[in-house]
């Protein structure tokens, strides 16, 4: 079977919600994948973030396959050691108190956003549900997080949304301040905005933030779909600007590969959430469970520092690059600004040369697996350098 052979079966039966590029992946290890032609490629994209042990990590999979061939599934009216176990390891690396586990970050963010309401509702009664949250923010693409989501892009087609969000302006914090008005209830952030552009917030913008929502009795949501799971440098990016939320989504790496989202809950708001108010058929699944337990046993402060320290490396290395201008983000979490070529070029021009990256907006995005090895990096590095030249 080759490339034409998948596209041609894909345009047939799978539904067209994604522009997808000229390459069907086969198989892959660590950083590195090959098509169904054979040809092989450097991967910094990860499944935008997902993959944050790489391709088939032996590890990872062997935690898998054990607990799939033990149970691979059972209600959420029955407990599982696996939930408990990744819950447990979640909230020692991030000073939380509870976790939900949902399936993906649009469903966790739905899960914070609930949450937020009923303890402004329990506390302060109706009227007090407006969420405030930022200008070219993503926060998933459900009807409700769409609402969330600041850029006008995504507000068509699908009228009517969910009421009661609006937008501040982000590093602005006396234009912040006017949003938040008595019938507020929450502010959700990114501390990096990610599809918005890989745009990190200032640290006195986010402490000064954090101040304002303790002053007023407003929840602090931090959206770590994208930033957690050691994508930054740390287990969650909030821990390095000084602050503890009320309220953290994550997804994405923390799963390895398998969907897996989890709302984090902190001292207001551990015991908002009472039976039936929320829940999620597979959430909490025990086979995901036992990966995102293996993906958190890894992550302790020497794979951190290694995760910090790639991230130098390439900022380094890129900033020598032609058409680059500059190169924003955190750790392994980068967005370069382009000169003279548009970032789809520059991911078009990288599968001919054999590497795979990601735009976001006018930038293109790296995310590489956070195990990906000095020769991976510089491979694909070598790769992109020859596609910047070429345009």
């Amino acid at each position: 079977m080759n490339f034409s052979d998948i596209q041609q079966r894909d345009q047939a039966a799978v539904m067209h919600t994604y522009a997808r590029f000229p390459v069907a992946i086969q198989r892959g290890k660590n950083a590195r994948c090959v098509d169904f032609d054979g040809k092989d490629y450097i991967d910094f994209s990860s499944g935008i973030g997902v993959n944050s042990l790489g391709f088939a990590n032996e590890g990872w999979a062997k935690a898998v396959y054990e607990q799939l061939t033990t149970l691979q599934h059972i209600s959420n009216l029955y407990y599982t050691l696996p939930c408990i176990q990744a819950a447990e390891l979640i909230e020692q690396k991030s000073g939380m108190r509870k976790v939900f586990f949902a399936n993906s970050g649009a469903e966790a963010n739905e899960g914070a956003i609930k949450t937020a309401r009923k303890y402004s509702l329990q506390k302060y009664g109706p009227g007090r549900s407006t969420i405030v949250s930022l200008q070219n923010s993503f926060h998933g693409r459900t009807v409700t997080t769409l609402s969330a989501t600041g850029q006008d892009v995504f507000h068509k087609d699908f009228f009517p949304f969910t009421e009661g969000f609006r937008f501040a302006v982000a590093n602005d914090l006396e234009a912040t301040a006017a949003q938040l008005t008595q019938d507020v209830c929450a502010v959700l952030v990114e501390l990096v905005q990610g599809e918005g552009g890989v745009l990190p917030l200032e640290r006195d913008y986010v402490q000064g933030l954090a101040r304002l929502c303790r002053e007023k009795d407003i929840l602090l949501i931090v959206d770590e779909v994208q930033t957690g799971a050691g994508r930054t440098g740390s287990f969650l990016c909030f821990q390095q600007f000084g602050i503890q939320p009320d309220l953290v989504t994550m997804a994405k790496g923390i799963g390895g590969g398998l969907p897996l989202g989890a709302v984090l809950f902190g001292e207001r708001t551990a015991d908002v959430l009472q039976p039936g108010d929320h829940a999620t058929t597979f959430g909490g699944n025990p086979a995901v469970c036992a990966g995102a337990k293996y993906v958190l046993e890894t992550m302790d402060e020497a794979f951190l520092a290694q995760v910090r320290e790639k991230g130098d490396y390439f900022r380094q290395k890129l900033l020598t690059m032609p058409h680059v201008k500059g190169v924003a983000g955190m750790g392994l979490m980068l967005g370069i600004e382009l000169d003279g070529v548009t970032s789809r070029e520059v991911v078009e021009k990288g599968i001919e040369q054999g590497v795979l990256t990601l735009t976001a907006k006018a930038k293109l995005r790296l995310l590489p697996p956070l195990t990906i090895t000095k020769e991976e990096i510089d491979q694909g590095l070598e790769r992109l350098q020859r596609a910047l030249a070429q345009l």
